[in-house]
C-alpha cells in the first residue's frame, strides 16, 4: 500500500495544493483544465501524466478552478476519510459550475475504479469518470461529455499504460522528480482496495525508465523518487534481448546515470526487501539509505488476518538485517489501530514493536472498512470508533517521543543535503533532506536550489534539523 501522507501523521488523507502547470497565451488552446489531487504519490505521478496527455491534445492549464473549463479531481479510497474530503470538495465546486453552466468535471484515480457509474448517480455534479488505467481515453470523453453525456471509462489494463508519456512536472520546484515504475498489487493485504482499484502487477520497460530519469537529470533534476504500489516487486522481461531486470538491477541503473542524481524509491513491501536491494544501496553512495517498510501491526495474530505473509518476529529480523548492511538508514513505516478483533494485547505488541524499531518517521491511522475488501467480507469490524481513536492517539504519542529522539541523535552531525528550496517560514533559509530523508533548515548564504551542500546541525525539532552549512 503506497500512502505518502502528511507530516501530520495521524491525518488520513494528503491532499495536495490545487495545482497545474501555469500557461501563458490563454487564446491558443481550446479549453483549460485545472487537477487537483489527493492520496498518495502515485495519484500526484498520476496528474502529471493526465496533465501531458491533456496538454499535448490542445487544452491548457489554469492554476485557479475559478478560471478552468474541466476541473478533474485525482481521488484516493484507501480510507473513508479520504473519500469524504473528495465529496466535500466536489461540493465546493458547485458553486462554480452554477456560474460557469459549461464546466465539466471529472473524476479521476482509484475512487473513480471503485464507486464507477455509483459515482455518477451519486454526484450529480460529476460528468466523467475515469479510472487509473483509462487517462489515455480522456480528450474522447470530454468530446462525449461536452454533448450533455455522462461520460466513464474504468477498464484496468493487464500492461503499464504509460511508459511513453513524458509527465507534465505540476507544481515542479525543478529538483525533485516521481518517477512511476510499476502500476499495482498482488499481495491482497485484507484490509486494502488498491488490489481492486489499480488492478494487478505489471511493471514498465526498464529502458522508458531510465531514458525518463536521464531526461529529468539533463533538465536539471537531482532527486528521482522511484513509486509503485509495491516497488521492490518490479520485474522487467525484455523478451527480445532475454534479458529479466530485477528492482535492484533497476535502480542500480539509474544511479549510474550520474553521482548527482539522488535515487529514493517507495513503497516497499517487507517481503520484498531483499539482500540484493540492501546491497545495492550500499555500494552507491546517491541511493539514499531510507526505506519505508510498512508493518500495519505488532501482532502476528493480527498480521496474519490482515495476509501480510509475515509474522512480528520475521519483520524484527528484517529490521535487524536492514540495521547490520546499513547502520544509518533511515525508517518508517505504516500502522493501522483498531483492526478486526484487535485486542489491547494486540495494541501493545504494535506499541512494543514501535519501541524497538525506532521510527524515524510513521504514517498511523485507525482502521476503516473499505467495501469489496477481504476484511469487509470475512470480518467484523468490532472495534469501537473510540478504542480506535484512542488507540491512535497513544501511539502518535509514543511516536512523537521517538521522532524527537531520533532528532536529537543527530545534533552536531554533518549531513549531506541535496537544496529544494526556500524555507516557508524564513525567506532568509533554505531547506533540503539529507539521505535519511530528514528535512534540514539553515541560513541561505549564496547557495541555490538544486546544490548540495554540507550542513552542520546544531539544534532541532520534532520534525527538523537546523543547521549551519560549510563553505561553498
Amino acid at each position: 500500500m503506497l500512502d505518502l501522507a502528511t507530516d501530520k501523521k495521524h491525518d488520513e488523507t494528503r491532499q495536495g495544493e490545487a495545482f497545474a502547470p501555469f500557461v501563458n497565451g490563454t487564446d491558443q488552446y481550446k479549453k483549460h483544465f485545472y487537477i487537483e489531487s489527493y492520496g498518495c504519490a502515485m495519484n500526484f505521478a498520476d496528474s502529471e501524466v493526465v496533465a501531458s496527455i491533456l496538454m499535448s491534445n490542445g487544452f491548457g492549464a489554469t492554476q485557479s478552478a475559478e478560471n478552468a473549463d474541466l476541473i478533474f479531481i485525482n481521488t484516493c479510497s484507501i480510507r473513508e476519510k479520504a473519500e469524504q474530503t473528495v465529496r466535500n470538495r466536489l461540493n465546493q465546486f458547485k458553486g462554480i459550475k452554477k456560474h460557469k453552466p459549461g464546466l465539466i468535471v471529472g473524476v479521476l484515480g482509484c475512487m473513480a475504479e471503485r464507486l464507477k457509474i455509483k459515482f455518477i448517480e451519486e454526484e450529480k455534479l460529476v460528468d466523467i469518470v475515469v479510472g487509473p488505467d483509462a487517462y489515455r481515453t480522456l480528450p474522447g470523453l470530454i468530446e462525449e461529455a461536452e454533448t450533455g453525456q455522462k461520460a466513464v471509462n474504468v477498464l484496468l489494463s493487464r500492461d503499464e499504460t504509460y511508459a511513453d508519456i513524458a509527465p507534465i512536472r505540476l507544481n515542479s520546484n525543478g529538483v525533485t522528480a516521481f518517477v512511476s515504475i510499476m502500476r499495482g498489487c498482488n499481495n491482497m493485504c485484507s484490509f486494502c482496495v488498491v488490489p481492486f482499484t489499480r488492478g494487478r502487477e505489471r511493471s514498465r520497460d526498464a529502458a522508458s525508465i531510465i531514458n525518463e530519469c536521464k531526461s529529468l537529470f539533463e533538465d536539471g533534476y537531482r532527486e528521482v523518487t522511484l513509486l509503485g504500489q509495491n516497488v521492490d516487486s518490479y520485474y522487467w522481461i525484455d523478451e527480445q534481448k532475454d534479458e529479466r531486470v530485477t528492482f535492484a538491477m533497476l535502480m542500480e541503473q539509474v544511479a549510474l546515470i550520474s553521482p548527482l542524481l539522488r535515487v529514493r524509491f517507495s513503497t516497499s513491501h517487507p517481503k520484498d526487501i531483499t539482500d540484493d536491494v540492501l546491497h545495492t544501496m550500499l555500494k552507491y553512495e546517491n541511493i539514499c539509505n531510507y526505506i519505508h517498510l510498512p508493518v500495519q501491526s505488532g501482532s502476528s495474530r493480527v498480521l496474519q488476518m490482515m495476509n501480510r505473509t509475515y509474522s512480528r518476529e520475521w519483520y524484527i529480523a528484517k529490521v535487524n538485517r536492514i540495521k547490520e548492511l546499513i547502520p544509518d538508514c533511515g525508517l518508517s513505516t505504516d500502522m493501522i489501530t483498531g483492526f478486526c478483533t484487535e485486542t489491547e494485547e494486540d495494541h501493545q505488541q504494535s506499541m512494543s514493536l514501535m519501541e524497538y524499531c525506532k521510527y524515524d518517521l510513521a504514517y498511523m491511522y485507525f482502521y476503516s472498512e473499505r467495501p469489496g475488501t477481504l476484511a469487509a467480507r470475512r470480518f467484523k469490524d468490532d472495534v469501537p470508533e473510540e478504542v480506535k481513536k484512542r488507540r491512535l492517539q497513544e501511539m502518535i504519542d509514543l511516536h512523537r517521543i521517538h521522532s524527537l529522539q531520533s532528532m536529537q541523535r543527530d545534533v552536531g552531525k554533518t549531513f549531506k543535503v541535496l537544496i529544494e528550496g526556500t524555507s516557508k517560514k524564513n525567506e532568509e533559509e533554505l531547506y533540503g533532506r539529507n539521505d535519511q530523508n530528514k528535512v534540514v533548515v539553515f541560513p541561505k548564504g549564496n547557495f541555490k536550489k538544486g546544490e548540495y551542500v554540507n550542513v552542520k546541525v546544531e539544534s532541532c525539532t520534532a520534525g527538523t534539523l537546523i543547521g549551519t552549512p560549510s563553505a561553498p
